[in-house]
């Protein structure tokens, strides 16, 4: 598949020339910008750029990553693994475990916790750092919405999942 680019993936400017041009949405793909008076709504693995009136901060939340896809017999739920990416934060951001949850296709909410062995999150970001990390909870199989409230009550951001094991 070398040198074959799908068009959910590629950029304004690298379209595979086989498609139709004016049936072409550039705006796909592209960030969102996410406020606590209009969360954004994006999909899992494209970035939010975040504004409040304290900072600016560009968040990704990729995943779940589940362990044993294609097995015989799958379980109805299973342990889900997101990576949070934080950068090009304009001023200090403060970062906790407890300001992401999520919210599955049946409304359960999951706290999230960091995948064991992992250091402690520090308690802010500073502009030029980045910051990576993993967050884990056991979910159900299905959908949901990863959300990230920087201030403990307003969602900024929501991240559009399916939790999958087959």
């Amino acid at each position: 598949m070398s040198g074959v680019m799908l068009a959910g993936c590629a950029t304004a400017t690298s379209y595979p020339s086989f498609l139709p041009k004016k049936t072409l949405t550039p705006d796909v793909d592209q960030v969102m910008i996410g406020t606590m008076a209009k969360p954004a709504l994006q999909i899992e693995g494209l970035p939010v750029a975040v504004t409040t009136t304290a900072f600016h901060v560009r968040v990704t939340v990729s995943g779940p990553i589940v362990p044993g896809e294609g097995l015989p017999n799958q379980p109805q739920g299973t342990t889900c693994t997101w990576t949070v990416t934080m950068k090009d934060a304009s001023a200090d951001v403060p970062v906790s475990v407890a300001d992401f949850h999520s919210v599955d296709h049946l409304g359960a909410v999951f706290l999230m916790g960091l995948v064991p062995g992992a250091k402690a999150l520090p308690s802010v970001l500073h502009p030029g750092q980045t910051l990576s990390f993993q967050l884990r909870a056991y979910e159900l199989v299905g959908e949901g919405m990863m959300q990230w409230a920087p201030d403990h009550r307003h969602v900024v951001a929501y991240w559009d999942y399916t939790v999958e094991n087959d």
